[in-house]
């Protein structure tokens, strides 16, 4: 099944408009990234792409079904790790049925590939809030949607396990096909492994295309107030964004 996510002239927010009609189509294999400044209205697209949120006018069409990763997952028992990976597999699962040994394996796999197989038993209440926010990429792998929605996914990771999130989001969409959409706060991120880039900024503006094209020095002053400027290392592709805080002593 092939994966693609549009939105159509579409107008979101809790009461009111937060930006002008935004219409963007993300095709199977492309992966975008969500920037902006705090309270911009990130985490709400996404609960809009879901249903969670009407949208106010215009439409989403989503093919290829979506599974989304939330910033924070609190479930009401002491669910084993691998339990709540499993939830992720419930539209497989026929109803009153058993999880099947595919089932399984498919929670293993998915834990192994984001290097926590070995929490597997744990009681997820007790831990890490980086090593939770694993556990939910996980179980979001599992559910074998074609569009992967993560909501600031690298939060809570210390930098080597941000560095498997990356990695494993530019497998998803380069090795699966899989369309993926994620927030972050680190613009870096999107360069790093975005082909197109979502940027919310002030007034009700926005500014959508290829990553190269918006994560600009101008554009990122507008939407964080702050001078931030592109640096290309030596030995390194990709270039860095370094932002220019004024701190007065």
């Amino acid at each position: 099944m092939t994966s693609s996510l549009s939105l159509t002239t579409l107008e979101y927010g809790h009461d009111q408009p937060l930006f002008s009609p935004m219409s963007i189509h993300c095709h199977a294999g492309e992966i975008w990234a969500i920037i902006g400044a705090n309270g911009r209205g990130k985490s709400t697209l996404l609960d809009t792409i879901t249903g969670v949120l009407p949208a106010i006018s215009g439409s989403v069409h989503v093919s290829g079904g979506a599974a989304i990763v939330p910033q924070s997952f609190r479930p009401a028992f002491a669910w084993r790790v691998r339990d709540v990976v499993l939830m992720g597999r419930a539209r497989h699962i026929a109803l009153f049925a058993q999880p099947k040994r595919e089932d399984e394996q498919q929670v293993m796999l998915a834990l192994e590939a984001l290097n926590i197989g070995g929490l597997a038993d744990a009681p997820f209440h007790a831990l890490s809030g980086g090593q939770q926010q694993l556990v939910m990429i996980a179980r979001a792998l599992v559910s074998a949607s074609q569009n992967i929605l993560l909501d600031e996914p690298c939060s809570a990771l210390d930098l080597a396990n941000q560095q498997t999130v990356l990695q494993l989001i530019s497998n998803l969409a380069h090795q699966q096909a899989r369309t993926v959409m994620f927030t972050t706060h680190d613009p870096t991120h999107a360069l790093q492994i975005a082909s197109h880039t979502l940027l919310l900024l002030p007034d009700g503006e926005w500014l959508a295309g290829a990553t190269h094209e918006v994560v600009q020095e101008v554009n990122l002053q507008r939407a964080y107030g702050l001078p931030v400027r592109r640096v290309q290392l030596d030995d390194y592709a990709c270039p860095v964004l370094a932002p220019l805080f004024s701190i007065h002593r």
